[in-house]
């Protein structure tokens, strides 16, 4: 089964780097500009802009999050968890277009949620949508990551990195 993120066929290659950016004092988020050169070739302006975990804000192209929507809501074994992520999505998420400068409104429930101010944020392009975490978690996670990394590059090494 193919994820959300593949169904999405007509988006461009995403940058592949984690960019900084921040929020300003008025809630809007400044897009890196490989990252609004993303949203421009993918026609990308309308964006729903959530969380699932309360850690990390998604940005999401519409088309995305109504497929994403469709899975969390659909049948099967995983319905009441699906539906439950879904309501948290739809609490704390908001509607936003990307204007001309490349800037986000992010809603302020989310942002409070989230402690979302002055500080950095980092951005990463995951399977159609734009993840966003504060610097500081970031940094953690990447701190997270380096540990044991000459154990982790041994065994990729193994596979073919």
């Amino acid at each position: 089964m193919e994820s959300v993120g593949e169904q999405i066929t007509n988006l461009a290659e995403p940058p592949h780097s984690i960019a900084q950016a921040k929020i300003d004092d008025k809630g809007r988020l400044k897009l890196p500009s490989e990252s609004l050169d993303w949203c421009k070739k993918s026609s990308v302006v309308n964006v729903f802009v959530t969380t699932v975990d309360k850690k990390t804000v998604r940005i999401y192209p519409i088309p995305l999050w109504k497929s994403t929507l469709n899975l969390l809501e659909g049948p099967g074994e995983h319905a009441k968890a699906g539906a439950e992520l879904a309501r948290v999505a739809k609490y704390y998420g908001g509607d936003a277009e990307i204007d001309a400068q490349g800037r986000l409104l992010v809603p302020s429930m989310l942002r409070t949620l989230m402690g979302l101010g002055s500080e950095p944020v980092c951005l990463e392009h995951i399977k159609g949508r734009i993840d966003v975490t504060k610097k500081t978690v970031h940094d953690a996670l990447l701190q997270a990551a380096e540990s044991n990394l000459d154990e982790k590059v041994e065994t990729f090494g193994k596979l073919g990195l």
